[in-house]
């Protein structure tokens, strides 16, 4: 408890230290706090922090306040030109929080002397603060991505070819949002580097880079999601090496798989193949009619695959399909871009 030895000159100036910094924590947990609300939905986050307000409220005491005015603060105002340049809501979110772990530090110290019980509570939220932080912006960073997959409709897979970045480019410009990387071939070293090259051309231009199967290249190249198919690596596992920073995508065609898949907690469905197609020509197509039963009550994003091109994207919208991955239409086509475009008009056409 604060220290009843008489009140001098020294305590009011860290008195007034203390206020400022509680008013300046409380400020800062309270812009983390509307994030998490309004802009993640996370209430687990919510409360968190909302009880940490609480407690610095109720340690804010009567004298701190009384302090105010001991001395005139000649820096009120004062602001910096890096406050301007916050764009982003992760800068928001990054200098709040160091804001707050500041403040808490500062009253840590101050108040150590007469007040061991503020001390210790500032100590505690700075380091829940610091988890906190990453925790927000790897929540924002997946609400993003959640965001591309259900605004956009074209998904497109790669196929391995000399001139692959070209042609990933020419679909980027296009306006092409998610590229998902597939490789069967080649040496880990050289599939790194070039993952690594396909997913600075995906932040250039805003969209999501998602690799196939391989979780460890998906980690080395910081790729914003994997795609994972039956036999490959369980979603359970795969998330808690992941995080939930990133996407995880299922390959599902029967009631069981999707039902697994949502239950174990994934982003995105791809189902298929909806016609034959060269690129899985040992999968039997379940086609239109058995795809519109399993996606009926689907809440999450669904792409249909297999054997889609610029003819029949107009057929599968009319039977409710508006979602399509596209390889080889795509992958082997003189220009890339061109047709790209086509599809993404056809898609964004309404029937």
């Amino acid at each position: 408890m604060l220290n009843s030895n008489k009140t001098n000159s020294e305590d009011l100036r860290i008195y007034q230290i203390i206020d400022a910094n509680l008013d300046r924590a409380r400020e800062g947990l309270r812009v983390l706090e509307d994030w998490a609300r309004f802009g993640l939905g996370k209430e687990k986050y919510v409360k968190r922090i909302k009880n940490f307000r609480q407690i610095l409220g109720k340690n804010h005491l009567e004298i701190y306040k009384q302090s105010r005015n001991h001395i005139e603060d000649k820096c009120k105002g004062l602001t910096h030109r890096e406050q301007i340049n916050r764009k982003s809501s992760d800068q928001i979110i990054s200098s709040n929080s160091g804001r707050i772990q500041e403040a808490l530090r500062v009253i840590e110290e101050f108040s150590r002397p007469h007040n061991h019980q503020l001390s210790t509570v500032a100590s505690e939220i700075r380091y829940e603060i610091y988890n906190i932080e990453i925790d927000l912006l790897s929540l924002s960073k997946c609400k993003n991505s959640e965001e591309i997959l259900i605004e956009n409709d074209l998904y497109v897979i790669t196929d391995q070819k000399e001139n692959l970045l070209e042609i990933i480019e020419e679909l980027l410009i296009a306006g092409v949002r998610i590229i998902q990387h597939r490789f069967k071939t080649g040496t880990d070293k050289d599939n790194l580097q070039e993952a690594i090259k396909i997913k600075n051309l995906c932040k250039k231009y805003n969209s999501l880079f998602i690799i196939n199967d391989r979780i460890d290249i998906a980690l080395a190249s910081n790729a914003d999601g994997i795609h994972l198919g039956q036999d490959d690596l369980e979603l359970k596992i795969a998330r808690k090496l992941l995080g939930y920073s990133k996407i995880i995508g299922i390959t599902a065609n029967n009631q069981i798989d999707i039902s697994n898949a949502l239950k174990d907690g994934c982003d995105y469905i791809g189902i298929g193949p909806v016609f034959e197609t060269a690129t899985k020509k040992d999968k039997k197509p379940i086609g239109i009619e058995k795809i519109k039963t399993l996606t009926k009550d689907l809440d999450i994003p669904w792409f249909a695959i297999g054997g889609i091109n610029s003819k029949n994207i107009s057929y599968l919208k009319r039977n409710g399909l508006k979602k399509v991955a596209l390889v080889s239409q795509l992958m082997n086509s003189e220009d890339p871009k061109e047709d790209a475009i086509i599809i993404l008009k056809e898609l964004s056409h309404e029937n």
